[in-house]
C-alpha cells in the first residue's frame, strides 16, 4: 500500500493520545469512587467483573478514528478490476456448415442465442463489436454499447462458402487498432461490412480491398502502410493489453483468407488476447449446402495455438448449452486490468461503519451515545 499524501499519517499520533486520554479519565474516574462511602457504589462506579463491554464503544470509536487519519493520506493499492475502457471483438463462423442440425435447431442458431446472452451479461459501458467470416471476413458491427445494434447484427448473419479464421482475427484487429496498418500478405480486408449480401461474401463487400486474396508478395509485416494510416509500432508482450479482446467462434478449419497462426502472432505482438471456441465434432460431419456436400471437421489444434500464442484460453462446446456455459462464463473472466487504485473511499466507508457500530452500542448497553 502506498500514500498519496505520506505526510498526514503523522495524525495517526493521535489515537494513541486518545488512547492515553481514556485511561486517564478511567483512573480518575476510579480514584473519585474510591471516596465514596458506600462500598455498593463503589462497585457500581467501577463496573463489576462484567465491565469489559464498556470499553467496547471507545474501542471501537478509536479505530474509526485511525481509519479516518489513515483515509486522510489517500492510501492506494493495487486491485484487479473491470476495465472502464474495454472493446470485445466478437469474430464468429457464417460458413455453411454452420447450418449442420446435430444442436436443436442448428449450429448458427445456437451460436446467434450464445452471443446474445453474452452481449447481455455484458457491462454497458463495454463497447463490442462483431466480425463474421467464412470464405473471407467483415466488420458487421464496429464497436458500440448498444445492444440493439448489436442484437440486429447477429440477426443478420447469413451462411456462405469457406472458413477464414484468420481473416476474422485481422479484421477484429483492424476494428481495434483502425490508426494502424494491419495487414498480411494475401489480406486484403477492410471496413466496408456486408454491404448487401451477394451469392458469396466477396459479392457483397464495399471495403477498401475488395477481400481477401491476390495478396501482396512482399514480407509480412513489410508491406507499405496504406494512406492515412500509421505504421505498425513496436511489438508488446503477449496478453499486456488489458482493455481488448477478441473471441473467435467456429465449427471448422480455416481453408480460405489470411494464414490464422499468422493472424494470432500480429495479435499477439499488439497484447490483445484471442479466445477461441471451438463448436463441433473434431471427427466432423457432412453438410449439404449450395447443392453440394461438405466435411465440417474441427482443427482444434489449432484454435490451442491461437489462445496459446495470445495468452487467451480455448473453449470446445458440442452442443447450444454448453456454448452458452462457455460465454456465461467468460462475462466474468474476459476485461480485468490490474492496476494501483486509491481506496481512501474503502477506508472512510469503514470508519463510518465504526463509529456508528460504537455509538449505536454505547446507546444499547448504556443509554448513552457515549
Amino acid at each position: 500500500m502506498t500514500f498519496t499524501w505520506l505526510g498526514m499519517l503523522w495524525l495517526l499520533l493521535l489515537v494513541p493520545a486518545a488512547a492515553a486520554a481514556y485511561l486517564w479519565m478511567l483512573r480518575r474516574r476510579k480514584a473519585a469512587a474510591a471516596r465514596w462511602a458506600n462500598l455498593a457504589m463503589v462497585r457500581e462506579a467501577m463496573g463489576g467483573k462484567s465491565s469489559f463491554r464498556r470499553h467496547i464503544p471507545p474501542l471501537l470509536l478509536l479505530g474509526s478514528l485511525a481509519l479516518m487519519l489513515t483515509a486522510a493520506a489517500r492510501p492506494n493499492a493495487v486491485l484487479t478490476l473491470a476495465s472502464r475502457r474495454a472493446t470485445i471483438m466478437l469474430a464468429m463462423d457464417v460458413s455453411g456448415s454452420m447450418r449442420a442440425a446435430d444442436v436443436d435447431p442448428n449450429r448458427i442458431s445456437a451460436a446467434q442465442a450464445a452471443a446474445k446472452t453474452f452481449i447481455k451479461g455484458e457491462p454497458r459501458n463495454v463497447r463490442i463489436g462483431i466480425v463474421a467470416f467464412a470464405g473471407t471476413a467483415f466488420l458487421v458491427q464496429s464497436p458500440t454499447t448498444s445492444r440493439e445494434d448489436l442484437n440486429a447484427a447477429i440477426d443478420r448473419f447469413e451462411l456462405q462458402r469457406g472458413t477464414a479464421v484468420g481473416s476474422g482475427i485481422l479484421v477484429a484487429l483492424q476494428s481495434l487498432f483502425p490508426e494502424e496498418n494491419i495487414d498480411l500478405p494475401g489480406f486484403r480486408g477492410g471496413f466496408g461490412g456486408y454491404g448487401g449480401y451477394g451469392s458469396t461474401f466477396g459479392g457483397g463487400y464495399g471495403g477498401s480491398g475488395g477481400g481477401f486474396g491476390g495478396g501482396d508478395p512482399s514480407p509480412l509485416g513489410k508491406s507499405p502502410p496504406k494512406a492515412g494510416k500509421k505504421p505498425p509500432p513496436a511489438p508488446v508482450p503477449p496478453g499486456s493489453n488489458t482493455a481488448d479482446l477478441i473471441i473467435v467462434m467456429t465449427d471448422g478449419q480455416t481453408n480460405a483468407g489470411a494464414d490464422p497462426i499468422d493472424s494470432a502472432r500480429m495479435a499477439a505482438n499488439h497484447g490483445v488476447r484471442v479466445f477461441t471456441v471451438g463448436f463441433g465434432s473434431t471427427d466432423g460431419a457432412d453438410v449439404g449446402f449450395g447443392g453440394r456436400f461438405m466435411r465440417a471437421q474441427l482443427d482444434e489444434e489449432a484454435l490451442k495455438q491461437i489462445a496459446d500464442m495470445t495468452k487467451g484460453q480455448y473453449f470446445r462446446a458440442t452442443n447450444s448449452n454448453e456454448l452458452k456455459k462457455i460465454y456465461q462464463g467468460l462475462n466474468t473472466q474476459l476485461i480485468k486490468e490490474t492496476k494501483e487504485t486509491e481506496i481512501t473511499a474503502l477506508f472512510s466507508v469503514a470508519a463510518a461503519v465504526l463509529a456508528l457500530a460504537a455509538a449505536g452500542l454505547s446507546m444499547l448497553w448504556f443509554g448513552r451515545v457515549f
